[in-house]
């Protein structure tokens, strides 16, 4: 139960980050948005270490810099894939994806569900792909190479949740600070790259920071419920973060929330509360 709140936590943290990111990247070039961001992610992980401690073993190291380059390449993927769109057709394929690959690692690695479970999973990944459909272009069909580069935004979040699990559970917050360090300089050398293709527009620097924030609390949370429970439900329900997203733009932004999406957030709710019961 305590896994299932944590991971609650993380998702509703993951959506709210995602929502304030994307309205700073609507003021400025996405590279500029997440270069605030990541570092301010990185400040809130070193004030925590003196309060959840760090143990910085080869473990942490290896694991937390594998999760650091996996969470650079789901930002740059991410943010190709919703560019080449269609929307509604490829945010949905890229959750799917960041939550099939985890709950496959933790059935194979001989983690069990009950029937209650059985049934609540299923039900929460087609919760993910009904909430995360936003407005699009319609019936427009995706390319190959949006396809490939949705798969690939999804693998990349995946792999970064799968790394942070490997992590050993007595290094505290060492895998986060040592994998938001890693995805810091991989970001920080690709807008230096492009510096020139940046363009001259400022930042929104207080909603890049909240995001930074929050992404940062999301990290922590989950790493905190993968350590307590199964991976299996942790990651699907971390993969509901959509919801959040869908929520706040209702809330912020008087965007209209689809029917498909009300459908998945109440499928969500059932799912939620039967992989309570497993």
């Amino acid at each position: 139960m305590l896994a299932l709140m944590l991971a609650l936590g993380s998702s509703l943290a993951y959506g709210c980050a995602d929502f304030l990111g994307g309205l700073g990247a609507r003021k400025a070039h996405v590279l500029r948005t997440v270069m605030i961001a990541a570092p301010a992610s990185l400040a809130v992980e070193l004030l925590l270490w003196p309060f959840l401690g760090a143990s910085f073993s080869a473990g942490a190291l290896g694991w937390g810099a594998a999760s650091g380059i996996a969470s650079a390449a789901a930002f740059a993927l991410l943010y190709r894939t919703l560019a080449i769109g269609p929307m509604n057709v490829l945010s949905p394929v890229t959750a799917l994806v960041s939550a099939v690959l985890p709950v496959a690692v933790g059935l194979l690695q001989g983690e069990h569900l009950g029937a209650a479970g059985l049934v609540g999973l299923p039900l929460a990944l087609v919760a993910v792909i009904l909430v995360s459909a936003g407005h699009g272009a319609g019936s427009a069909r995706p390319s190959r190479t949006a396809l490939l580069s949705a798969f690939g935004a999804g693998g990349a979040i995946a792999l970064q949740l799968v790394f942070l699990h490997q992590a050993p559970s007595d290094t505290g917050v060492a895998p986060l600070i040592i994998g938001r360090a890693v995805s810091s300089a991989v970001i920080l050398a690709a807008a230096g790259l492009m510096y020139r293709r940046l363009g001259s527009e400022r930042p929104a620097y207080a909603m890049s920071t909240a995001a930074g924030v929050l992404d940062s609390m999301a990290n922590l949370l989950f790493l905190l419920a993968a350590r307590s429970g199964d991976l299996t439900v942790v990651a699907v329900i971390t993969a509901l973060y959509p919801a959040g997203t869908v929520l706040l733009a209702r809330s912020v932004l008087a965007e209209r929330i689809r029917r498909g999406q009300l459908v998945g957030l109440g499928t969500a709710a059932v799912a939620v509360s039967l992989l309570a019961l497993a």
